[in-house]
């Protein structure tokens, strides 16, 4: 339940930045990088994750934020002003903000409810599915305040379970372990999520992230809008994200295809459950190797959607990585139906819009196709993006009609 929660007043350890280093922080960006901070001995010494005031220069007090001597962002900000108590009470009140405008969006709790930075918990996620919550908390002060967030959880939305999902690559840049629990409560197997009308399956304990992609929601829908009167390949379809809702469109013949046992017993738990076992079919194969051999058969189909995993986990792995999508806008090129559709996707946050744009055509150049991009999107709105941190906003899709 939201009711009003005053925030405390606490006196923090003091962080002091480097002349001139206050100014960016003044204009409302939410990080401190560590080339920016006083670095003296005081401050090396606070266990990672401390929650600090930051002061400029001169000691006039800035902000409230948690600290890591140890990373490149060493702080990020909390609150805009000094001393705000980081506690049960003030996590709440961020959650409550948060909770208003996801049921302003939908009308299911099944969302992401915490984004990070632009919902005011810097280096938290929180995925919500009905009275269980997953949370990766990726920063060791997050980390810290893990029974807090979980109390909190219970309070504001009625979580009758809270599930610690700790084995993300970004907990090891601060130094944390990684590790997989239930804070309160249990789940049994997976759970369902309700998105667009239909169901589907989540592990949520041992799932991709936190079991479920909520952030191509509308991309889902955009696409299965497309399949009516369709056959359609659906590529990394892990739990059937696109797949089902394409038949349940009207599609005439699904393939989803994935590597993973697990996912792909899931997704066929959902066709079944959504009435269209019939029409889709599910393959268990490595995606490369599967477009390879379907177009030595010259098989293809009227929309492809291919949504892989990361290929870009950090900057240095930017020119391999957009190698890769022109690789896989070359297959999926190559299989795709004249006059059909293509959707491509990628949730690297280190690969540009222009520049994975540029990949993808490049991909359809090499398969000697031609096409025109009809959408251009993003994640869904419970993903809201910090105006300041535009690099977060880390999907970005493309369709095309190709020629």
């Amino acid at each position: 339940m939201c009711r009003f929660m005053s925030i405390g007043q606490t006196r923090h350890p003091r962080l002091k930045l480097r002349p001139g280093a206050h100014k960016r922080l003044r204009a409302g960006y939410p990080w401190v990088y560590s080339n920016e901070v006083d670095m003296d001995a005081a401050a090396k010494a606070l266990t990672p994750g401390t929650v600090v005031t930051l002061s400029d220069a001169g000691g006039q007090l800035l902000a409230t934020a948690h600290f890591n001597s140890r990373t490149l962002i060493s702080a990020r900000v909390l609150a805009a002003e000094p001393d705000v108590a980081i506690d049960e009470a003030f996590i709440a009140a961020r959650l409550c903000s948060a909770l208003k405008l996801r049921e302003r969006l939908f009308d299911r709790p099944y969302y992401r409810l915490i984004h990070a930075e632009a919902d005011g918990l810097p280096g938290l996620i929180i995925d919500r599915f009905g009275d269980t919550c997953v949370i990766q908390p990726n920063t060791a002060g997050m980390d810290a305040a893990t029974d807090a967030i979980a109390a909190a959880l219970r309070d504001v939305v009625g979580a009758r379970t809270v599930i610690l999902r700790g084995d993300n690559a970004a907990r090891g840049l601060e130094g944390l372990d990684d590790q997989v629990r239930a804070v309160f409560g249990a789940v049994d197997g997976p759970v369902a999520v309700e998105e667009n009308g239909a169901t589907f399956f989540a592990d949520l304990m041992a799932g991709q992230k936190t079991g479920w992609f909520f952030d191509q929601r509308d991309n889902h829908a955009f696409m299965a809008g497309l399949s009516r009167n369709s056959t359609v390949l659906d590529l990394y379809t892990h739990t059937g994200g696109f797949a089902v809702p394409a038949a349940r469109a009207g599609a005439t013949a699904v393939l989803g295809v994935d590597s993973s046992a697990p996912s792909l017993a899931l997704a066929i738990r959902a066709a079944e459950t959504n009435g269209v076992s019939k029409t889709c079919t599910f393959e268990r194969a490595e995606v490369f190797p599967f477009l390879e051999a379907a177009l030595a058969r010259k098989a293809t189909w009227d929309v492809v959607i291919g949504d892989p995993p990361a290929f870009i986990k950090s900057r240095k792995d930017l020119k391999a990585g957009l190698q890769g999508y022109r690789k896989l806008a070359r297959l999926c090129a190559g299989v795709t139906a004249p006059g059909g559709i293509l959707f491509m996707a990628s949730c690297s946050h280190n690969a540009p819009l222009d520049e994975f744009t540029a990949a993808v055509a490049r991909g359809l150049a090499d398969a000697g196709r031609e096409g025109r991009i009809i959408r251009t999107a993003g994640a869904a709105p419970d993903h809201p993006v910090h105006p300041l941190l535009p690099e977060s906003a880390y999907l970005k899709a493309v369709v095309l009609q190709l020629n």
